[in-house]
């Protein structure tokens, strides 16, 4: 009988730091370069909601909901339905209904999921009055008649 081969004691120290290199980015994520475990979503809601009207300005955070905002979890919700695309601006070459749906305006700054967010909103036509109501008036905080 021949005895058993014994591996190479490089071969298994080999394998074991691919193995290690395998499993290393699985815990890796957007935060992992930040180190922080806080919300992915922070934003600073400024709202004015009617001409010579003084800006309204609140906090908001999901994962978990919070700020100073008065719906935090509610706004969430608008927020996760509307997703990202919601932050981009209309196109200069998309037409759009020329109807006047308010003086209401806003500024979003900060992060979602991470991402950095710097969007403004209005209700001067068609087109930005459907993104101002894909996010709804719990988000902004503005009632509409």
């Amino acid at each position: 009988m021949t005895p058993p081969r014994r591996r190479s004691p490089v071969r298994r120290f080999a394998a074991a730091l691919v193995a290690l290199g395998l499993l290393l980015p699985a815990g890796c994520g957007k935060d992992a370069d930040t180190g922080s475990s806080g919300p992915t979503t922070s934003l600073t809601i400024t709202v004015i909601t009617d001409e010579g009207a003084d800006p309204q300005t609140y906090e908001l955070t999901c994962d978990p909901a919070g700020g100073d905002h008065p719906q935090p979890a509610e706004a969430c919700k608008a927020l996760d339905r509307a997703g990202a695309d919601v932050f981009e601006p209309v196109s200069e070459d998309q037409a759009c209904t020329q109807l006047f749906g308010g003086p209401q305006t806003a500024t979003v700054t900060g992060t979602f999921d991470g991402d950095k967010v710097d969007a403004a909103f209005s209700r001067a036509n068609g087109c930005e009055v459907d993104r101002w109501d894909q996010l709804g008036t719990t988000f902004f905080d503005v009632p509409l008649l």
